[in-house]
């Protein structure tokens, strides 16, 4: 079944939406470091592994047992100038940032949330190594707000305020490293119900949140400062969580491939069924097959046996076929099996029976594979190669996943692709993952400081859109792709500080942009900074407006030269009105035939003639002036 066949009111699809964004503060949320990154190399490392710990009732959090079970160490790294002894957890928190407080409780009010009486911080255990404490800090800024979606009213649960993660920057063998810079950093969490209903409703709950957090004027810009979160559900699915989902444009293809592969685990156990395979059946049965492989032309398999490891096998009775079954494009039941087995037995991947004969495996091998383990045509064989420990653990982690194929659609934790698929993260987190932070006093928010920040809330996205047509006499498409994009409050500071038709700036920040990413464009590489330079350029005469695509693609690719550097690298710096006369005489004296046969349309073709040639060196503007100077048009 496509996407396109599916009944998404009818298969019960409920999806909920978690948009986490930076906020754009002066300093961290529990200390006065800059919240920026850094690009050098690290003033300070130091290496920890993190444990779990048992919370005030004496239960483990399941996602925090598995991170622990991967036997990884933490190499932190960090600069003077973005990080502290906070971030390295060696002195208590500061006093939460009150400025962050500021702007999370005017997004909240925005969204027609009840403030809390008092704001209590609270720990969330993350033992991934993304924070050196073992758990991140979150507090609840306000409850039970709502947002206008077309004609639905989006009800949004809480807005929240927690600390950012330490960035992670490279992993070698069981040793991941994180820089510290992005630890700390605020973030705000809007929450909200799971009454979403279609992918494309994802999108435009998504989009909408996004315009309201821009309106404060106070959240970060670019790749990186948001990330969206979603919950999403079927009937007779399970709920699955897939984090880090950073572009917008991803949401409603990642809702519509969550579905699909939900529906398809569906599918695949009731056959599964009827196949004759039962939970029963499955056995953590494990034989060592290395033998079978001792003159394999397989390069993993030989690799392995020449390091001295083993290679184990396990059978899944009545799976035959199952595990080459595609969910969503590119990711089968098989690939499900071989996450689950390099997270829970570091191991680099598996092999099953369903795709073999091939990587250099023979026929043959696979016969004897078969005969080793008792395997009957119905049944598929996993094998793994490497040590005895880890590929045992890998091999629970497979019989485990066939269990709940069984059964359906897991409880889980997805990472989101870039593609839009997602990937086995970890178990869902339980409730013992929260409790208390006791080193940071309670904040109380008293009704006057609330109704002071509700007297100076910023406009809503409607009214911007309005003001934006009036005052820069933008048309209605314009101004809304403005308002749906990053870049309002970029706009008017250029529109403002550069005597540059509007029009202009927005079709570039939009439109130009926009086309440019499509392509390939690197633009989060465009800085604001340099944004505002080349429309001063612009203002100034230096480089032309048919130049601005041109010259952000190649800033883009090449973001430490100047702008200097790019206009002459390009080629484009801009011409003299006298060299132009030249020139533009020249392309009217080699065109005299096509001039006297064309008669009125003679302007148009030299005009387009010429501005092919000049290529973003003159103004269309000029070239018109003086070509109809030349031929005698009033």
């Amino acid at each position: 079944m496509t996407t396109s066949q599916i009944d998404y009111m009818q298969i019960g699809l409920k999806v909920g939406l978690e948009i986490h964004q930076q906020l754009d503060t002066s300093t961290k949320l529990f200390c006065r470091c800059k919240p920026e990154l850094f690009k050098e190399e690290p003033e300070i490392t130091f290496l920890r592994r993190l444990r779990p710990t048992q919370s005030e009732l004496g239960q483990i959090d399941p996602a925090a047992y598995f991170e622990f079970q991967k036997g990884v160490k933490i190499l932190y790294e960090a600069n003077s100038q973005t990080s502290c002894l906070v971030e390295m957890d060696e002195e208590p928190p500061h006093p939460l940032n009150t400025e962050a407080v500021e702007i999370a409780l005017t997004v909240a009010l925005m969204m027609n949330a009840t403030p809390v009486d008092e704001i209590h911080v609270m720990r969330k255990t993350v033992i991934d190594g993304s924070n050196t404490t073992g758990f991140q800090r979150t507090c609840i800024i306000a409850l039970n707000g709502t947002i206008k979606v077309g004609e639905k009213t989006i009800p949004i649960q809480h807005i929240s305020l927690e600390e950012d993660a330490a960035r992670k920057t490279g992993e070698e063998g069981t040793t991941i490293r994180y820089r510290i810079d992005r630890l700390g950093i605020p973030l705000i969490e809007v929450a909200t119900a799971p009454v979403i209903n279609t992918p494309k409703e994802a999108g435009e709950v998504a989009l909408a949140i996004g315009k309201i957090l821009r309106a404060t004027g106070k959240v970060k810009r670019g790749l990186g400062t948001i990330r969206q979160d979603l919950n999403i559900s079927i009937r007779g699915g399970a709920l699955t969580e897939i984090k880090g989902v950073q572009e917008l444009e991803l949401i409603p293809l990642v809702v519509e491939y969550e579905v699909q592969r939900q529906l398809n685990l569906i599918k695949i156990s009731q056959e599964l069924a009827e196949a004759g395979a039962r939970p029963e059946n499955l056995k953590e049965e494990f034989f060592d097959v290395t033998e079978v492989f001792q003159q394999t032309s397989c390069k993993v398999l030989r690799k392995a046996i020449e390091k001295g490891h083993r290679i184990l096998a396990v059978k899944l009775p009545n799976f035959a076929g199952f595990l080459k079954r595609e969910l969503i494009p590119g990711i089968r039941l098989g690939t499900e099996m071989a996450d689950r087995a390099r997270f829970w037995g570091r191991v680099d991947g598996i092999f099953h029976t369903d795709e073999l004969p091939a990587y250099g495996i023979t026929a043959q091998e696979v016969e004897a594979l078969k005969r080793a383990v008792d395997a009957q045509p119905s049944d598929t064989v996993v094998f793994v190669a490497d040590t005895p420990e880890n590929t045992v653990e890998a091999l629970k982690a497979v019989i485990e996943r066939a269990r709940e194929a069984l059964k359906g659609v897991p409880e889980e934790t997805r990472a989101a692709n870039p593609d839009g698929t997602t990937r086995y993260m970890r178990p869902r987190p339980g409730a013992a993952r929260m409790y208390p932070e006791t080193d940071i006093p309670p904040i109380h928010l008293t009704e006057e400081y609330i109704n002071k920040v509700r007297q100076n809330l910023p406009e809503l996205p409607e009214q911007k859109l309005q003001r934006l047509m009036r005052e820069y006499s933008l048309n209605q498409k314009l101004a809304q792709q403005l308002i749906d994009s990053e870049y309002t409050e970029l706009f008017e500071k250029i529109a403002r500080e550069c005597k540059v038709s509007p029009t202009i700036v927005a079709a570039f920040l939009t439109e130009t942009l926009k086309a440019l990413k499509r392509e390939g464009t690197p633009v989060e590489n465009l800085s604001e900074n340099r944004i505002i330079e080349i429309f001063k350029a612009l203002e100034a005469g230096e480089i032309t407006k048919e130049a601005l695509p041109e010259i952000a693609d190649w800033t883009s690719k090449n973001p430490d030269k100047t702008l200097k550097d790019t206009v002459e690298n390009l080629g484009l710096k801009v011409l003299r009105e006298e060299e132009l006369e030249k020139i533009l005489g020249q392309i009217i004296s080699q065109n005299k035939d096509l001039i006297e046969k064309s008669g009125a349309k003679a302007f148009g073709l030299i005009m387009g003639i010429a501005m092919k040639e000049l290529r973003g060196k003159a103004n269309a503007e000029t070239v018109s002036k003086i070509i109809k100077k030349k031929l005698g048009i009033s």
